[in-house]
């Protein structure tokens, strides 16, 4: 290779090297998408929202929710995979949309390495509950209903693949009953479903479903924790209901597509941290019964060991289904 090419493609490398430098001081200069993976009103939908409230003040531009339902997660992850990787398009995910997925749709047009980790932003716990008219007060008891009718209990989630379709799998296993999951495209439908008796139960995270447990308006039978959530302390572990191994305890983390400059990524994950560090998104998430990361757990290398850990963990637990 002659010396005039080298130098060109040195020069050339200097120059898009430049360029991104410049492109990540300038970010940014408008607003950022972010994508939701399910409809308006569900765990994801709700973490979003106080988390980009916050990003955008400390960004300088607005944070805007675009909710993108269908197939578990899987369409707003395909769509934020073919984004341009330059930080004005991002992603809420969560165990179902970001691990789990690749076991349910192992045909997806995207892998986890198609992108780039920003940071977890919330501990989210896991809570079945039932209609209120449901012959059952304790978890005790709907076992034994349970037991004593199988496949006639459904329990409503966000969709195959999404977190609370995990929370729900998670307790059959544990349990050992034969019950009916119904799909929907978001945890606010099941949940309204739950409300009108439509269907019988859910499988929810405590930070959509608490507000209707507190109204009475449904009620919880188990979190799936080893500790008693400070907004439900009425509602008993796992363990203390006798199903100890149940655990459904989750995460939402921030993902852009693969290829987006580092430097982009780190004013991401320094908005995020202080989104979920202030007093604000704090307050809100105790409301939710959702916990902000460890002060250890913020960077995004936490996020791509969770994701690691999460795909192993759900192949294994879905191993014998069909989908």
């Amino acid at each position: 290779m002659s010396a005039i090419v080298l130098k060109i493609i040195a020069a050339a490398a200097v120059a898009a090297f430049t360029a991104v430098t410049a492109q990540a001081q300038d970010f940014p200069k408008r607003p950022i998408t972010m994508i939701v993976p399910f409809a308006a009103g569900g765990t994801s939908d709700v973490i979003a929202r106080a988390v980009a409230e916050q990003m955008a003040a400390s960004l300088g531009q607005s944070v805007i929710i675009e909710n993108v339902a269908g197939a578990g997660g899987s369409t707003a992850l395909a769509r934020a995979a073919r984004a341009a990787p330059d930080g004005y398009t991002i992603a809420i995910g969560n165990a179902g949309t970001s691990a789990a997925t690749y076991t349910i749709y192992p045909k997806l047009p995207f892998t986890p390495d198609s992108f780039a980790p920003i940071a977890m932003v919330a501990k989210t716990f896991g809570i079945v509950a039932l209609r209120k008219d449901f012959p059952a007060a304790t978890l005790k008891e709907f076992l034994t209903y349970a037991k004593a009718n199988p496949g006639k209990v459904n329990l409503g989630h966000a969709g195959v693949g999404s977190s609370n379709y995990l929370i729900c799998k998670s307790f059959v296993q544990a349990a050992g009953i034969d019950i009916t999951l119904v799909g929907y495209r978001g945890a606010a439908p099941a949940l309204t479903d739950t409300i009108g008796g439509q269907i019988d139960g859910v499988c929810d995270s405590a930070a959509s479903v608490s507000q209707a447990i507190d109204d009475k308006l449904v009620k919880a039978m188990v979190v799936g924790s080893n500790v008693r959530l400070g907004s439900l302390p009425e509602l008993p572990t796992s363990a203390e209901a006798g199903l100890p191994e149940f655990e459904a305890q989750g995460w939402n983390g921030l993902f852009a597509p693969k290829g987006t400059p580092p430097e982009i990524i780190a004013k991401l994950n320094a908005a995020a941290r202080s989104s979920v560090e202030s007093d604000v998104v704090k307050k809100r998430f105790a409301d939710l019964s959702t916990v902000a990361p460890d002060a250890n757990e913020h960077s995004p290398d936490v996020l791509q060991q969770l994701v690691t850990r999460d795909v192993a963990k759900y192949r294994e637990l879905l191993k014998n289904d069909k989908f």
